[in-house]
């Protein structure tokens, strides 16, 4: 994967209290104590690499934040919740740089649009109830973690599930209906992205029936980036590895990167 873009840098890890600003103190001493391999739930697996793979993966998204760039990380996070990993993730990276910005930089709001196929339960659950954060998803209907209706969440919470078979005709049609006038009246000074691609036609997922191509991802990306004067994004879905780097090839053209 990493040799897809020659261009990319090693990240640093983030802090430990970096993680403390989203996840309680028990749960990261649970990870960062592990001395053989364990399962956090019946598809999460976690081991004495998890406490260095996770710091470094919010380090990266830290600094995609700070700098405008794509974090290209395992392991994926927008599943993880304050108190547990779940859905293959162990912390919620994305979340961790939403804080760090507003906590070290001074970004009074910031909106996170999730283009993942699968819903982020966890992000949702770390920003519930506060209105300096909007959380935007779209996401196949139906399928795990089992929520992410339209309608669920608060005032800040934008939920787009969208049918099986939806292909970029729909999502993009879903993105502009819906997600463009959430985050216009929100007006965030930092989007955040969870750039999922397990929603590609080419994914081979258990109840995953999602049809976005290359060029809707390029197009999901280039979206995204108009909607705030500040954009960076992170890695979340997206295992076919025979097609995963020119997916995030095409998002990083999307978002004005070079890969």
């Amino acid at each position: 994967m990493l040799e897809a873009f020659p261009a990319a840098r090693e990240g640093s890890p983030a802090d430990r209290l970096a993680l403390e600003r989203v996840h309680a103190p028990e749960y990261l001493d649970a990870i960062a104590s592990l001395s053989e391999p364990a399962w956090i739930d019946g598809d999460t697996i976690a081991s004495e690499t998890s406490w260095e793979a996770v710091l470094l993966a919010a380090g990266c998204a830290i600094e995609a934040a700070e700098s405008g760039g794509f974090a290209l990380v395992r392991p994926p996070g927008h599943h993880a919740t304050p108190r547990r990993g779940m859905g293959f993730c162990l912390i919620n990276s994305v979340a961790v740089a939403a804080r760090h910005m507003q906590t070290e930089h001074a970004v009074e709001r910031v909106a996170i649009v999730d283009f993942d196929v699968h819903y982020g339960n966890g992000t949702q659950d770390v920003f519930a109830g506060d209105d300096s954060v909007l959380y935007a998803s779209l996401h196949q209907s139906g399928i795990y973690p089992g929520t992410g209706a339209a309608g669920e969440g608060g005032a800040t919470t934008v939920n787009v599930p969208l049918p099986a078979g939806s292909g970029d005709e729909e999502w993009l049609d879903a993105f502009a209906r819906q997600v463009e006038p959430a985050v216009a009246r929100f007006e965030p000074e930092l989007v955040l992205v969870s750039a999922g691609f397990d929603a590609h036609e080419e994914e081979d997922l258990y109840l995953v029936d999602a049809r976005v191509t290359e060029g809707g991802f390029r197009e999901l990306a280039s979206r995204c980036a108009a909607l705030a004067p500040r954009i960076g994004a992170v890695l979340e879905g997206g295992y076919n590895l025979a097609t995963l780097p020119q997916l995030v090839r095409a998002a990083l053209e999307g978002f004005g990167r070079e890969a």
